[in-house]
Parts: C-alpha cells; sequence; structure tokens
C-alpha cells in the first residue's frame, strides 16, 4: 500500500484507443493500493505523479501486522473503501451521460469537491489542471473540454487562474441538484 505523503498522483489506465483515462487522483494524506491487500488482487492502472511527489510503502507483513489490528485504522480503510465506491458510482454517472457538457460539469463539481478550496471568487479547485487531463478524467476528446471550458468562462461561471487553477463561481452549481 502507498500514501502520498506530499504532491498529488493521478490513477490511469490507457484504453484502446490509446486515450489516458483517469480514475482518481490522490493528495497528500491518501493511500492507493490498499485492495491488492486485502483481496490479493492487483489492478491493471498505473500511477502517475502530477506534481513532485513523495510516496511512503507499507509492505503486507506490516499492513497486517499494525493496521489491521488497530479498530480505528480498519474504521478508516472502510470510510476510505466507501468514498472510492462513491466516486466510482460519480464515473459511472460521468460515463453513462451522453451530454459532454454535463460530463465536464460533474468532473469540476466532483474536482472541488474533493480538492477544492473556498474563497470569495467561489470554490477554487487546488490544483494544475490541463485540458487533456479534464478530458481523461471525462472521457472526453481534449478539445471538446477545451471548447466546454471556454464556453463556461465566457458565460462566467468558471474562472481560470494564471496558475491554471479553475474557480467555479456560485452560479456554476446552479442547476445541480446534489449541489443543495
Amino acid at each position: 500500500m502507498y500514501i502520498v505523503i506530499s504532491g498529488k498522483v493521478k490513477v490511469v489506465r490507457t484504453g484502446s484507443d490509446g486515450r489516458e483515462r483517469i480514475y482518481a487522483i490522490h493528495k497528500r494524506g491518501d493511500f492507493f493500493g490498499e485492495m491488492a491487500m486485502l483481496d490479493g488482487k492487483t489492478s491493471p492502472a498505473a500511477v502517475v505523479a502530477l506534481e513532485d511527489t513523495t510516496v511512503g510503502l507499507i509492505a503486507k507483513d506490516d499492513f497486517d501486522r499494525y493496521l489491521m489490528s488497530n479498530s480505528k485504522v480498519v474504521e478508516r480503510i472502510i470510510e476510505m473503501l466507501c468514498g472510492r465506491l462513491r466516486e466510482s458510482w460519480l464515473m459511472l454517472k460521468v460515463l453513462s451521460s451522453s451530454d459532454a457538457e454535463q460530463r465536464v460539469r460533474t468532473v469540476l463539481g466532483h474536482l472541488a469537491d474533493t480538492h477544492g478550496v473556498s474563497d470569495a471568487r467561489g470554490t477554487i479547485i487546488a490544483m494544475k489542471l490541463t485540458h487533456k487531463e479534464i478530458a481523461g478524467y471525462a472521457n472526453l476528446a481534449r478539445e471538446t473540454v477545451s471548447r466546454l471550458l471556454t464556453s463556461l468562462r465566457k458565460g462566467e461561471e468558471i474562472e481560470i487562474l494564471d496558475s491554471h487553477q479553475i474557480v467555479l463561481k456560485p452560479d456554476f452549481r446552479r442547476d445541480d441538484p446534489a449541489a443543495v
């Protein structure tokens, strides 16, 4: 099992069409690889650093000896697995929508919920995102994401900062029943 000590990583898989599909983004304090510790099976995904990152490793013997014997840690693992299941449901929602704009909105909303910082302008997604990375998360072409982000920016629903961070303005979620 791996723990992100600093930085951010993305969990990706390349599809048969050669496009990168992003399954998750993990930040400081998050961990991954725990499923292999629990059920002994591996996943056919790769993990790629999005910025300078330090990752720690917990060996299976140490995981079993120290972590699985601690009820607080087991509770945290269960919470995290529930969160991952919810994230999987969200990704199913993204993939089941034929509306490209709704896919991008869902992805941006999710990233704001998991990596967002509120300020007077709205919610800043506290990570640099390329159009290609958003496209990988939404399973869309980069060009489509670029066009939609331009439209959202012109509609004053988002702002793109010089640091390439995205600010979701209060109007961004006005029609989202999940945001109430």
